[in-house]
């Protein structure tokens, strides 16, 4: 059977796409699952490379064989790619792939709720998934997202704000933007209002401050504009921390 050339061509980039970052040492176990599949999802998330995204969703089900005492998590992960994967079928006009996707999802972040052990980042991730992708769902689902996105970010809020000032600046501004995001989503007004002046206060000179002014200046903006991800998920993070670990 001759394999057609545009076929082979599309293989050669999906692969050399995949190359451009070390696999994942999924056996070392000095590394948090997190650490494992952050970098790739992100790939897929923040600049659609869908091969080091498919090499992440094939690494969380093998975690999830070898790492069993961190089943909430990887469940959270595995939810978070459920929802970028319904995303990309809804905008593609895929409407049964959409619902068998976005169902999954919700039920992954469920499963990944219920359980009370290896679960240090599944609200993180419930949160950071939904912020990134609510305004891209479709419109009759953006309210309930953003009402989880928003519960998520308050349970990580109970968590870490009274240390939030000692957190680095990703951390703490990806906290506080969330937050502040999905208050406004969900209409509370002054919440948001209070959050937005946390961020101002917390982060001058950081890549959060811009967009927190421009809220603040001129708020009808809010609705169309995002908050997070602005100091957050580069590549190389992984190699580097391997590198830390090596010395």
């Amino acid at each position: 059977m001759r394999i057609p050339r545009s076929a082979l061509l599309a293989f050669v980039l999906i692969t050399a796409a995949a190359a451009q970052s070390p696999a994942p040492p999924l056996s070392d176990s000095r590394l948090t699952v997190h650490t494992l599949v952050r970098e790739d999802i992100f790939a897929g998330f923040m600049g659609d490379n869908l091969a080091r995204f498919s090499r992440a969703e094939q690494n969380l089900d093998v975690l999830l064989k070898e790492r069993p005492a961190e089943r909430a998590n990887l469940l959270a992960w595995k939810a978070g790619t459920s929802v970028y994967r319904a995303v990309l079928a809804h905008e593609s006009g895929k409407a049964d792939e959409f619902t068998r996707l976005y169902t999954e999802a919700g039920e992954g972040f469920a499963a990944a709720a219920k359980l009370a052990t290896g679960n240090d980042g599944v609200a993180a991730i419930t949160g950071g998934t939904l912020v990134v992708f609510a305004d891209r769902l479709p419109e009759d689902k953006r309210a309930a997202a953003w009402a989880q996105a928003y519960d998520a970010y308050s349970l990580l809020w109970k968590q870490q704000g009274p240390n939030i000032e000692k957190f680095p600046v990703h951390f703490k501004g990806e906290l506080l933007a969330g937050l502040t995001q999905s208050a406004q989503r969900t209409n509370r007004s002054d919440e948001a209002a209070l959050y937005l002046e946390r961020m101002l206060a917390l982060l001058p000179n950081t890549p959060y401050e811009p967009m927190a002014q421009q809220w603040k200046a001129d708020p009808a903006s809010a609705a169309t504009t995002n908050l997070t991800c602005k100091n957050c998920h580069n590549p190389g993070r992984l190699a580097a921390r391997l590198a830390a670990l090596d010395k």
